[in-house]
């Protein structure tokens, strides 16, 4: 196989990057819809330049088929609200200042019934701009004709060109994060040995803070991931890969808000100590070494959660066991340290016994055991909605239909 080299391999990475890249993808794929659905508008409309086709799948066209579908729905329906209300009001009041705040008024409030989400706008700028002409007949149905040929193209883009799975990309944002605080825990755990400031303890503290910002974007990423697994006839049990990413997620989130509790122990103990060593050198390297394997423990955790196959899982999975037994078995010897220390000092006690607890809880959190009984809890969840709604629908249907599904 060739082997890229200087130049050549820094363009071959921007472009695997750039192919992964949602925005990226998303850029073209919206560019091509929208062109592909004014072609067919200028063929089957009679306006000239029928632009709200071009409009709508810009819209619509997502980044994942399940939102395109839902979007393009939504859009559509809109616009026919609003044409219908502009029909009504032209065919009693015509058009005066009075009437267009009524039918603004009367676009808002029926957008918010119908449930169109955020096209609630386009109810009211769809029924304006059909008042607006003499030809209310003609341009309403114009009007409505671009949007469903803007909403059809762009959902037949999206079938037969089909957009990626945003799962490797989730995964690496997941695992961005879990290095992220990995290099935090081992920061603050560098304060143990030294007598820092109460002001770079405090800027410790500020970077904890911080992760919640990065969890929103994985959070995000997430979603787009999640969305792209639904109605994908390329994915196979989607809904476990969705419900493995989440709770990692979540497990994830829990242990950054643990690190900033972890951050605010050190910040105290720091303000207490003024100038002092926190705690002495036997305590500290102890401490040190059990957040050591606790850092490693994020990554090889995300590591098993984004794995693709099982061998990758195993091996990860392995990892991380490990790593959680050198860290449990320094955190006992780090207890009987901070324990003594305690007895010396009895008005540190809390302190010391809040700088275990906070590795209590992230040892917890990333036990293998802990996730598999979580995603035990995921499925039976989803699987009690899927039966309650099944139920819903059979009490909902007609007698004739209801008994057939019975039987």
């Amino acid at each position: 196989m060739t082997e890229f080299s200087g130049p050549a391999a820094r363009y071959a990475d921007l472009a695997r990057r750039l192919r992964h890249d949602p925005f990226v993808v998303q850029t073209l794929r919206s560019t091509a819809a929208a062109t592909l659905s004014y072609l067919v508008a200028l063929w089957l409309s009679s306006e000239p330049a029928p632009l709200t086709a071009p409009l709508t799948a810009l819209l619509v066209v997502q980044v994942t088929l399940y939102s395109t579908l839902t979007t393009s729905l939504r859009r559509v329906n809109s616009v026919v609200v609003g044409v219908l209300i502009a029909i009504a009001f032209s065919a009693i009041v015509g058009l005066s200042w009075w009437s267009l705040a009524l039918v603004i008024l009367a676009s808002l409030v029926v957008g918010r019934f119908v449930k169109v989400e955020e096209f609630i706008p386009e109810v009211a700028i769809s029924a304006m701009l059909v008042l607006g002409v003499t030809q209310v007949a003609h341009t309403a149905w114009d009007r409505v004709l671009e949007t469903l040929i803007g909403a059809v193209v762009g959902l037949l883009f999206n079938l037969l060109l089909a957009p990626p799975v945003w799962v490797d990309t989730a995964g690496d944002s997941i695992e961005d994060l879990a290095r992220r605080m990995r290099r935090l825990l081992l920061d603050v755990a560098e304060e143990f040995a030294g007598a820092p400031p109460v002001e770079r303890a405090a800027a410790r503290l500020h970077e904890a803070r911080r992760l919640d910002n990065d969890v929103a974007d994985v959070d995000a990423a997430l979603r787009t991931a999640e969305d792209s697994l639904r109605f994908n006839p390329r994915v196979k049990e989607g809904l476990l890969h969705r419900i493995v990413l989440r709770t990692g997620l979540d497990t994830l989130e829990i242990c950054a808000v643990v690190l900033r509790v972890l951050a605010r122990s050190v910040t105290d103990l720091a303000k207490v100590r003024a100038g002092e060593a926190l705690l002495p050198r036997p305590t500290a390297l102890a401490l040190q070494e059990t957040a050591q394997h606790t850092a490693d423990a994020f990554v090889s955790y995300a590591v098993l959660v984004t794995a693709p196959d099982s061998v990758a899982a195993e091996a990860a999975e392995t990892r991380l066991a490990g790593e959680l037994r050198a860290a449990r078995a320094l955190r006992a010897h780090s207890a009987e340290l901070l324990l003594a220390g305690a007895l010396r000092e009895p008005g540190h006690w809390q302190l010391y016994g809040a700088l275990l607890a906070d590795f209590d809880r992230v040892l917890d959190e990333l036990d293998p055991e802990h996730r598999g009984r979580r995603l035990m809890e995921e499925l039976d969840r989803h699987a009690r909605e899927r039966q309650e709604r099944r139920e819903r629908r059979l009490r909902m249907a007609p007698r004739p239909g209801r008994a057939r599904a019975e039987r």
